[in-house]
């Protein structure tokens, strides 16, 4: 009888196979779309909080799903960035699974908790987003794998997530919401976009076709620069709504760094530092337009 494997993880493996860095993509949209319902003076803490569970255990979900899948297909033999707990054989991949699965079972009983609590029928968009967020990488014919990973984050983290919450909590989706639906969407698929465009060697030898790889990497990168700066634009935007909403321009800063090295061709391991700078752009520009949005809300 052979002996059972050593898998060697530890606690701090499995932690950053969670990939905190990514948490900002699950926060600013429930921050941008509670700040949109504030405005129209229909915001609840409670329903709040649940939208962040949902959101935090989806985004966990999806990366311990894409550490499975991506590492029991082989494509994270030789990949740039953080160790993958399955492609790097650190954990058994049916214990990264299960992981994924607990942290959409976390996510599935939040969110069935916030609909009975302000509409049923968005359950189904609940069980859309954990259908989602597993297929991007996992079944037969990944999504991921067909260049459609930035169009899922921006609906899913942007549209779905920012419009939702403003939902659950005011009964309506106000145009102001949709600005921010579409500023986050789109910065929020740029982390995606940059983390794509650090992979494309391993991604194309692999047979991974990302958008990144569909477009070349010139033409990601420039995509990448019109992504990142959305939501500045979206600021600029929301002056006839609320002129102090414009303060979220103050984040752009944060943004510059990650476009100059973009555009001067970093990569490998040159481009994380891109990665994590705009998720802090995205929370900062969603706690600044948010906070402003409150402040027009008690006007």
């Amino acid at each position: 009888m052979s002996e059972a494997r050593h898998y060697p993880a530890t606690a701090r493996d499995w932690w950053q196979a969670a990939r905190p860095h990514t948490w900002a993509n699950a926060f600013s949209p429930v921050i941008a779309g509670t700040g949109a319902a504030a405005f129209s003076g229909g915001h609840h803490w409670g329903r709040a909080l649940l939208a962040f569970i949902v959101a935090w255990a989806l985004i966990v979900g999806v990366n311990y799903a894409n550490d499975y899948s991506d590492g029991v297909r082989g494509t994270d033999e030789d990949r740039t960035g953080p160790a993958r707990l399955t492609g790097g054989r650190l954990a058994d991949p049916a214990h990264v699974k299960r992981a994924a699965f607990a942290a959409f079972g976390v996510a599935g009983a939040a969110g069935i908790a916030l609909s009975l609590w302000s509409a049923w029928w968005l359950i189904v968009f609940g069980a859309l987003c954990i259908l989602a967020a597993w297929f991007y990488t996992g079944g037969k014919n990944p999504y991921g794998y067909r260049g459609l990973g930035e169009v899922a984050v921006f609906v899913f983290f942007g549209l779905v997530a920012v419009l939702g919450t403003e939902f659950t909590q005011s009964g309506r989706v106000t145009w102001v919401g949709l600005a921010l639906a579409v500023a986050v969407g789109a910065i929020s698929a740029s982390v995606n976009l940059a983390n794509n465009i650090r992979d494309i060697p391993s991604d194309a030898e692999t047979g991974k076709i990302t958008l990144a790889v569909t477009l070349g990497d010139a033409r990601a990168r420039q995509l990448f620069t019109t992504l990142s700066t959305a939501p500045f634009v979206v600021s600029v935007l929301l002056i006839p709504a609320f002129w102090p909403a414009v303060i979220g321009a103050l984040a752009s800063p944060l943004v510059f760094p990650g476009i100059r090295r973009m555009n001067q061709g970093a990569t490998g391991k040159d481009l994380i530092p891109v990665i994590g700078s705009n998720g802090k752009a995205m929370l900062a520009w969603s706690v600044l337009t948010a906070g402003a949005l409150f402040v027009g809300g008690l006007a």
